[in-house]
């Protein structure tokens, strides 16, 4: 079955950089569109970043310039690469299969002004 283990998390102060990664088993992966949500307390999870199989990326407004999304199939990976962080980026983030709606765990990010 799909499983996605998020990890990266963690604190850091304003300004500063995070990366995240999601190791991917149980599907094709290399075929699949892949993508990164958040939920922030009091909250709905919101879609952050996505990447295709083609590795063609997008983003939410509120990271354009500051996160990267990329992908390596070789290890089954997809990442999120996290800079100029602000207090509203607080949130657990949770990467996912395009269009599934199950989830993992996630990882808490936390930034701190």
């Amino acid at each position: 079955q799909v499983q996605l283990v998020e990890s990266g998390g963690g604190l850091v102060q304003a300004g500063g950089s995070l990366r995240l990664s999601c190791v991917a088993s149980g599907f094709m992966f290399s075929i699949s569109g892949m993508a990164w949500y958040r939920q922030a307390p009091g909250k709905e999870r919101g879609l952050v970043a996505t990447i295709t199989r083609g590795g063609t990326t997008s983003y939410a407004d509120s990271v354009k310039g500051r996160f990267i999304i990329f992908r390596d199939n070789t290890k089954n990976i997809v990442y999120l690469q996290m800079n100029t962080l602000k207090p509203e980026d607080t949130a657990v983030y949770y990467c996912n299969v395009v269009g599934r709606r199950d989830w993992g765990q996630g990882t808490q990010v936390t930034v701190s002004s």
